[in-house]
Order: structure tokens, then sequence, then C-alpha cells
């Protein structure tokens, strides 16, 4: 296995521009970072992610995971996170590549892969990696050496990588992005409806009738799927678009309102929790690592 994780890093590195790239292979990003980061915010949609070299680590709710070359995260939903690279060094860059999940391709695949177990509650996990998953992403990557055969073989590797991820123990996370119906599904309604209505009072009552569900039941499940509470999720979604705003804004007020907050003090304490520093002082901090070419938190 580590044969292939070197050739899998010899291939990110030779067509990664900086810490995230978009490939001309759909839906694939590779990505390399020289330096370990702070916190930095992000939503992540749907995807798979594979650390070929480093360590990362994120925050969703009150959850911590670390992912490296030993492991693979995934993520069946969209989730507000904080993430970190914590290994990483000129010599030893931290590498990764991240597949986001495309649901017509998994549902697809789903009269071929009967379930194995009942289905996840959690919308994430972290789970070893296997060579017979490894095998498919060297593949894939390979195309990037090979532009003109992606069409025609880039969909063929990515269905077997989903078909090894549909049989493995993550495979009831995947299963939730094809299906219809079933309580994620439900919860991923509610979660739609809070991505756009973020800035806006937020009542339980209304989003668990959305979802199908009574409120105690809608409240549990959402916590189940995602780590946190229906307010915990909308507070982090706010926070995180007032740290943008904070990057060309410095005046945390303002952001504080444009977000929904209607107490700028309470604002602040929560943005010190979750940040790790009042928003004056990490909007000077945010700037300066701008200029530098610092990103918000992805996959890769």
């Amino acid at each position: 296995m580590r044969e292939r994780l070197n050739q899998l890093c010899a291939l990110v590195e030779r067509h990664a521009v900086g810490r995230r790239f978009q490939t001309s292979i759909p839906r694939v990003i590779i990505g390399v970072s020289r330096e370990r980061t702070g916190i930095l915010p992000g939503l992540y949609e749907p995807m798979l992610c594979l650390v070929l070299q480093g360590a990362k680590e994120v925050m969703i709710g009150d959850r911590r995971l670390r992912y490296d070359p030993a492991s693979y995260f995934i993520a069946s939903m969209e989730l507000p996170v904080s993430g970190q690279i914590v290994q990483a060094s000129a010599d030893q860059p931290y590498i990764a590549v991240s597949l986001a999940l495309d649901w017509q391709a998994i549902a697809a695949l789903l009269p071929e892969v009967p379930a194995t177990a009942e289905a996840q509650s959690a919308s994430f996990g972290v789970s070893p990696v296997t060579p017979q998953l490894l095998d498919p992403f060297l593949r894939l990557l390979t195309l990037l050496d090979s532009q003109k055969d992606i069409p025609v073989l880039a969909p063929l590797f990515e269905r077997e990588i989903l078909y090894r991820m549909l049989q493995g123990p993550q495979g009831g996370v995947l299963r939730q992005i094809a299906l219809a119906s079933g309580r994620l599904s439900q919860i991923r309604q509610a979660i739609a409806w809070i991505r756009t209505h973020y800035d806006q009072p937020l009542r339980i009552d209304a989003l668990a009738g959305l979802a199908g569900m009574s409120t105690a039941s809608f409240h549990r499940h959402f916590k189940d799927a995602t780590a946190m509470s229906p307010l915990q999720f909308q507070k982090t979604l706010r926070l995180q678009h007032a740290r943008r705003l904070l990057v060309v804004d410095h005046d945390a007020a303002r952001a504080a309102f444009a977000v929904g907050y209607e107490s700028a003090s309470q604002f602040s304490r929560e943005y010190a929790r979750l940040f790790g520093a009042p928003p004056a002082r990490d909007a000077i901090r945010l700037r300066d690592e701008a200029a530098g070419g610092a990103e918000i938190a992805n996959a890769a």
C-alpha cells in the first residue's frame, strides 16, 4: 500500500497548483500544503477525501476527527466545519485528493450492491484506507497524464471507487446521498432551508414540519446526523459568513448584524469561542493571511 501512496503523491505533486486545485477530471480536487495551517472554517459538500501524506483534523459540532494516509473521510451532506492541516513540512508536504460525490452515479449502483448493514444516522465518518480503494484512485489520477482518456475512462474508475465505498464500513453513509427517502434526506431538506435563511430567526417547529418529524424527533435526528443542534448549525454558518465579511470590512458590529445577530456583544463572545480570538483581532490576522494566499477550509 505504501507504494500506491507514493505513486499517488507523485501524481498530485506534479499536477497540483497550490493548496487546492480543481483538476480536469470531473469532481476531483487535489491539494498540496508545505506548512501547517491555523483553524480554517468552511462548508463541506458531499465528498470523499484521501490524505496521501501528512494529516488533517476537522471539528464538526462537538466531534474532532483526524484523517491521514491510513484513513479516509466521507461526508454525505453539507456540513459547516473547522479544518486544520496538522502535519506538513517543506520536505514532507500535506498531500490530498478529494472526490465530490455524484448522487446519480451512486443511485445507479445501489441495485447492484445490496445493503450489508442498517442505515447510519451520522452523515460523516472516518475509516481505514484499503488497497482496493487506492487502486482505482491511482488509475483515476493517472489520467492527468493522459488527458484525452478522461472522458471515457474517468467515469469507469469513479464507478469502481463508489462501488468499493458502498461495500465498505461507510457504505451506509454513502447510500444516504442517493436515497430520496429516509431520515437523512429529511434532515437535508431542513439544512437547505437553514443555509438559505441563515440570517433569519430559526423556528424549530417549522423546520421539524418541513422535515416531516415531530420537534423532539427532528432535534434528535438532526444532532445524530450533524453532531450539532439546529441552532448550533445555524450559529456556525452565521459565524463563518461573518468571518468572510471581516476579511473585507473589519467592522465587527456591521458583520454581526449582517448575519442576523441582534447583539454585538453576544456575537463577539460566540465568535471568539469558535475561532479563538475576538472579531477585531481575528480580522487583522485574516487580512494578513488573505494577502499571503490563505484559503478557507476545504476537503483537500
